[in-house]
């Protein structure tokens, strides 16, 4: 399904419905919006795990634009102040208030610019594997922890000099180590749909993955 957020169609999906029967009322569940990582992935990342809420919510799925199934659009609009007003357009859009938002990598990045820039907006904010300020020295440590000094190099290749054949490097042999399960063949790897432009335009030290921080705007 799609909605238009600011100009561009945005996809989205739902797992679980929103009122669900209680004796004699109908109950209104809380709505959680899953915002995925990447950039250039797709909310398929979240499946099947997150599903697992619609006992207790309603779960919104959706692809950022610039990826996924939603809108292409200019590169110039594929910034984190852009992402953050889509998260609250689509909540605009699909009637959505006081929302349970998820975010997780670079999904956590595009929450917290929703939440700097329309605070109170949100019933509440979790946020996985993510930062208010990126570390790249930081990762590239863990790399080389989990997957030895090759795995290391190629991650910092990638990050440094963002190409397209550095990052078909990376996916295949650094992102496996994303997960202490299954290292080697994620199942969830190959269903994801890429938009490999839109995370050359933002990766690394250089572009704004290395310079958004949002530690003061937090407080």
């Amino acid at each position: 399904m799609f909605v238009t957020v600011n100009g561009a169609k945005l996809y989205f999906d739902v797992d679980g419905e929103g009122l669900t029967p209680d004796g004699k009322v109908m109950r209104e569940k809380p709505t959680v919006i899953m915002v995925h990582g990447g950039p250039g992935g797709d909310h398929s990342i979240a499946k099947p795990y997150f599903s697992q809420l619609t006992d207790i919510a309603q779960v919104i799925y959706y692809d950022h634009r610039g990826n996924g199934r939603s809108d292409l659009g200019q590169k110039e609009d594929w910034n984190l102040s852009q992402w953050g007003d889509d998260l609250k357009g689509l909540c605009d859009g699909l009637g959505i208030s006081k929302p349970i938002v998820i975010g997780t990598s670079f999904g956590g990045f595009t929450t917290l610019s929703y939440a700097t820039r329309h605070p109170n907006h949100a019933a509440a904010l979790v946020l996985i594997s993510t930062a208010a300020k990126f570390d790249f020295s930081a990762m590239y440590q863990a790399f080389e922890r989990r997957g030895g000094k090759e795995v290391r190099d190629i991650a910092e290749a990638y990050w440094t000099r963002p190409t397209d054949e550095g990052r078909e490097l990376y996916k295949k042999r650094c992102v496996p180590f994303y997960s202490y399960e299954n290292v080697g063949s994620p199942d969830w790897l190959p269903r994801v749909l890429w938009r490999n432009e839109t995370a050359l335009w933002f990766n690394g030290p250089n572009n704004e993955h290395g310079q958004f921080d949002y530690r003061d705007d937090l407080s």
